[in-house]
C-alpha cells in the first residue's frame, strides 16, 4: 500500500524557518545503502552510513545565534521534549540527539527534531501543535559538527525518507513522489559562503561566520575563501578575482577527497606598495564532470 498519495493522506511542511538555498541547505539526507557505504535517495553522497534523517544546516553558527526557528512539519500531539543539553560540546551517549521533541500525528505517523538550541524548547509532552507551530531553535547539541535541525519521520515505527517513501532499486533520477507538501529541490553539493580576507582564514572563523570588511590598500594579501557543502573527489572550484584594473586571479582547484563541508581559498600576495583603491569582485564557481553544480560571489572594497 503506498505510503503517500496524491491526496495527501501524510504531507511534510519545510521544518526551518530558513529558505533553502540561501539561509540554509540540506546538509545530509537518509542513507539508502545497507552495506558500510552511504548513498541519498539519488544515489549520490550526501549521506553518512546509518544516517536516518534530513539534516537542515544553517550558514553558521553566527545565523544560529541570531534565533532561526524548527517548525513542526505536521499538525500532532508533543509525544516528548527534552532541554537543557548543551550545544557545542561532546555528546553523552544515550543523548544523541541532543535537546529534541517528538511530535505523534494521525495514522502511525511521527516526526522528530534533533540538535535544538539548549534552552529554546517551546512545547511540552501533550501539548497540540499546527503545521508550522514553533518548536523551539536550531541549534548544535548532541551529535551535531554544525549547526543544524535533523528530522526523522517513522511511520509505524519504520524510519522514512520523506524524499523517496518508499524505495526501489533504482536512483531516483526522475523523482516519484515524496512526502512534502511543496517541492524540495535537490542539492548536489554547493556553497554555504564565500568572502574576502587579508590572509588565508582557519576554517573555525568560517564556520562561526567570517564577515568580509574593507582593507587597507597596505593590506598584505587579498584572498578569497569559500565554504564548501557536499564536495566530491574530483570537483573543480573555479576561482575569479577582478579589481579596478581588471582581471587580477583567474585559478582552479581540485578536490582530491569528498568531504561533506570543507573550505578552499585562493589569491594574491602584495607586491606593491599598495593596491589600488576600489571595488574587488570574486567569483567560485562549482564544477562536477563539467557541469556548473554551483556559483556565490562576494565583494570587497579596498580604501586608501
Amino acid at each position: 500500500m503506498a505510503l503517500a498519495t496524491p491526496a495527501g493522506a501524510f504531507e511534510l511542511s519545510w521544518p526551518a524557518e530558513c529558505t533553502l538555498g540561501e539561509t540554509c541547505h540540506i546538509q545530509q539526507y537518509f542513507d539508502h545503502d545497507a552495506s558500510p557505504a552511504a548513498t541519498d535517495f539519488t544515489c549520490g553522497t550526501l549521506s553518512y552510513d546509518g544516517h536516518d534523517g534530513t539534516d537542515i544546516a544553517l550558514i553558521s553558527r553566527a545565523e544560529m545565534s541570531e534565533g532561526i526557528a524548527v517548525l513542526s512539519a505536521a499538525p500532532g500531539v508533543v509525544k516528548g521534549t527534552r532541554d537543557g543539553v548543551q550545544d557545542f560540546v561532546p555528546f553523552t551517549k544515550g543523548k544523541e540527539c541532543g535537546n529534541g521533541v517528538v511530535i505523534d500525528h494521525a495514522d502511525g505517523w511521527q516526526t522528530q527534531y534533533c540538535h535544538m538550541r539548549r534552552g529554546s524548547v517551546l512545547v511540552r509532552p501533550g501539548d497540540t501543535v499546527a503545521t508550522g507551530a514553533k518548536l523551539g531553535l536550531v541549534g548544535q547539541s548532541g551529535m551535531a559538527d554544525f549547526p543544524h535541525v535533523h528530522l526523522t519521520v517513522r511511520h509505524n515505527g519504520t524510519k522514512i525518507d520523506p524524499f523517496e517513501p518508499e524505495p526501489t532499486a533504482a536512483c531516483a533520477t526522475t523523482p516519484g513522489p515524496d512526502l512534502w507538501a511543496a517541492p524540495v529541490p535537490y542539492e548536489p553539493g554547493g556553497f554555504f559562503a564565500a568572502g574576502f580576507t587579508a590572509a588565508v582564514p582557519t576554517f573555525v572563523e568560517i564556520r562561526a561566520g567570517l564577515p568580509t570588511h574593507p582593507l587597507p590598500a597596505n593590506a598584505p594579501g587579498l584572498v578569497l575563501w569559500a565554504y564548501v557543502f557536499g564536495g566530491r573527489a574530483g570537483d573543480e572550484l573555479q576561482f575569479s578575482i577582478t579589481g579596478p584594473q581588471g582581471n587580477l586571479l583567474k585559478t582552479s582547484a581540485t578536490l582530491e577527497k569528498t568531504q561533506a563541508q570543507l573550505f578552499r581559498a585562493n589569491g594574491k600576495r602584495r607586491v606593491d606598495p599598495a593596491w589600488p583603491a576600489g571595488l574587488y569582485q570574486g567569483t567560485i564557481t562549482l564544477m562536477r564532470a563539467g557541469t556548473k553544480i554551483d556559483q556565490i560571489a562576494s565583494e570587497v572594497q579596498i580604501t586608501p
